[in-house]
């Protein structure tokens, strides 16, 4: 029997034609797992409609990945945020990392509430043109763990999508996933696959324990479709605020992300260096555009990035 592999599908996925669809091991935690064992897997999920519309007057869509844990993806996201609305454009942050929600956090506005109307759910507002949703508004505690196996997570990332009402107007909205490759990056590919989804940018540190698992993340963007908008080596050495040396803290024993960026011919958008500003930025919640002092290296080295950013979006849409 010839049978249906969705580009996205998980592995093994045994094909919406399939008489095991929906029924196998690599079925679960796939959204689309009751669908596919109802028999109806080859017909369209309405909800992706919803999301299309929902989403379809946000002018740029980019998801942040790091292909391992602890390398300061959601710093970098939640620090592109704070720098897109400097500029003076509308900026949503999405928190997918349903498991460590720490975006709330990093915004300063943790504790703050989600509400409901008529339109959807209403982001938390850090400034007039940036909002943020997270699970983590919706926790009892700070402290309280989210124990769900993959389904129940995947259904609450497509209600974020489907419901959260952005505003008439989104320049940006900047999706903040967690880390490797697994349910919840399947999830948003499938619910994205209606919309204008303009890439990812892929968060990395310089050593090859870092790059291995970057490596990975570069073929899942391939294999579902999704374009790379660049590389960015974080924690790329130490800048001493004293004499100025750098000090390469994480090796590039391979050659680091530049190398690497060469091989698979994408973009490499930048390395942020060490900074004391950026940690304090994230502790304090706060903005490194409003509130660092202008010698900051991190500070340079992100505007520098966010500058190529813009270069390769307005290439892209023109």
């Amino acid at each position: 029997m010839t049978t249906t592999h969705p580009v996205d599908a998980p592995s093994n996925c045994p094909g919406t034609d399939s008489e095991n669809a929906g029924k196998t091991d690599a079925c679960v935690g796939c959204p689309n797992q009751s669908l596919c064992a109802s028999g109806k897997g080859t017909q369209v999920d309405p909800d992706l409609e919803l999301i299309s519309s929902r989403l379809s007057h946000i002018r740029h869509v980019i998801l942040i990945l790091s292909g391992k844990g602890g390398v300061g993806k959601s710093t970098f996201a939640t620090q592109l945020a704070f720098a897109l609305a400097s500029r003076e454009y509308f900026v949503g942050l999405l928190d997918v990392d349903i498991c460590g929600p720490s975006i709330p956090y990093m915004c300063g506005v943790e504790g703050e509430e989600v509400h409901q109307s008529v339109t959807g759910w209403q982001p938390v507002f850090v400034e007039e043109n940036l909002s943020v949703m997270s699970i983590a508004f919706m926790l009892p505690s700070r402290e309280d763990a989210v124990i769900w196996r993959g389904a129940r997570k995947n259904g609450v990332i497509k209600q974020f999508l489907k419901d959260v009402d952005w505003g008439s107007h989104l320049d940006f909205l900047i999706i903040d996933s967690p880390p490797g490759t697994s349910d919840e990056h399947i999830t948003l590919v499938q619910c994205l696959k209606y919309c204008h989804v303009d890439g990812a940018i892929i968060v990395t540190t310089p050593q090859e324990v870092s790059l291995l698992d970057v490596r990975k993340e570069v073929h899942f963007c391939r294999q579902a479709s999704i374009s790379i908008l660049g590389v960015v080596e974080n924690m790329s050495g130490y800048v001493c605020p004293c004499c100025g040396n750098c000090t390469e803290i994480f090796a590039p024993t391979t050659g680091g992300a530049q190398k690497m960026c060469q091989y698979f011919e994408i973009p490499f958008l930048g390395k942020v260096p060490l900074d004391s500003e950026i940690t304090l930025a994230g502790e304090k919640g706060i903005s490194l555009f409003k509130e660092t002092n202008e010698s900051s290296q991190g500070l340079k080295h992100l505007q520098n990035i966010v500058t190529h950013l813009l270069q390769l979006l307005k290439i892209a849409t023109e």
